[in-house]
């Protein structure tokens, strides 16, 4: 199923994305027109989230119903409303960043002169990763799948307009990504459990303010007013749930910006999986669902090529009057509006 958030006549509900994810199952109508009933379930998807398998025994029920009957009060035209974030706040965002060629080619931007940057892309290609300045700089980053504390309140959906922070003057960046919603409480969780605590996967865009999270981050915290500014989170269109992406690292994607494609990225990159990230955070602490798990930047390494898949990585940043739409194998398309900030 494809879930989402919309706002349709002033009230939020949730639905099942159909017809090429042209239109949505509204599915506690389904339900109700089904059952003669409403379901605590369906209420939202938090509360699909927290049902586990008896929700979504009866959220595909009530599609199943729909798309076999097609009753006119339960289908409605994407178009037509206004997609939030499939969990509109979240319980909590972690985002770690766990594609090795991304901190590599940060590293070697920021953390080295230029020459040096230069000299060790071609040490990467001649004699292996463990033979670059960056690998050495970096080793700490392979011991464990690291991560801050994002904004939950500052989340947006498909569709929504991203004002730049007044304070951002000249690098408001993108980032391709992904990620997953918890489904099930747990703690001390075995890597090889914990793929059942993902409750669907779902398209992530950390909108970012390079300048002032440079400057933040050399106090050796942060990224705090790098990240934190309302719609600074886009997460969407719709949480894909497990049984449609059979394999989460087997994933292409791309970003464009203005319709132009710039970014290439996939999901193979990934050095720590989501079932990594959630055997070590839940190490003495308890997760539950509806806390979203971020990948970080997508960037890869492909055939000797660097696929890079940040405005950072590749000195493209965003400016008031873009579109930014992100595309993900099997998720779907986030696309977002760049606005600028009133004086």
């Amino acid at each position: 199923m494809r879930l989402v958030t919309f706002r349709r006549q002033g009230l939020e509900e949730i639905g099942a994305l159909v017809d090429e994810d042209r239109r949505i199952v509204r599915l506690q109508a389904a339900h109700q027109l089904r059952a003669g009933r409403t379901s605590q379930h369906l209420a939202s998807i938090l509360a699909f989230l927290q049902g586990g398998l008896a929700a979504r025994d009866t959220a595909r029920a009530a599609l199943e119903f729909a798309l076999s009957r097609s009753p006119d009060e339960v289908l409605v035209e994407r178009a037509e409303v206004e997609l939030q974030s499939p969990v509109p706040r979240p319980e909590s965002i972690r985002e770690f960043m766990v594609f090795e060629q991304h901190i590599i080619n940060a590293l070697r931007k920021f953390a080295m002169p230029r020459w040096l940057g230069t000299l060790d892309e071609w040490l990467d290609g001649a004699f292996g990763r463990k033979a670059t300045v960056a690998y050495r700089l970096n080793h700490l980053w392979y011991e464990r799948p690291i991560y801050y504390k994002g904004n939950r309140f500052g989340v947006v959906g498909d569709g929504a307009r991203v004002t730049i922070p007044r304070y951002c003057r000249a690098m408001f960046d993108w980032e391709l990504e992904f990620g997953i919603f918890l489904c099930k409480q747990g703690r001390d969780i075995p890597q090889e459990q914990a793929r059942d605590h993902i409750g669907g996967y779902t398209i992530f865009n950390d909108f970012s303010a390079r300048d002032i999270q440079a400057r933040e981050m050399g106090g050796r915290l942060g990224p705090a007013k790098g990240k934190d500014f309302d719609g600074g989170n886009a997460i969407g269109p719709a949480l894909v749930t497990p049984d449609e992406v059979p394999d989460p690292y087997n994933l292409v994607m791309r970003a464009r910006i203005n319709g132009e494609e710039v970014s290439y990225g996939h999901t193979k990159g990934m050095y720590w999986t989501f079932e990594r990230m959630i055997a070590y955070v839940s190490q003495s602490e308890t997760l539950y669902p509806g806390e979203f798990f971020g990948s970080g930047t997508g960037t890869v390494r492909e055939s000797g090529k660097d696929r890079r898949c940040c405005g950072l990585e590749m000195g493209r940043f965003l400016k008031p009057g873009d579109t930014i739409e992100l595309k993900v194998e099997r998720l779907g398309t986030l696309t977002n509006y760049i606005v600028g900030q009133e004086q």
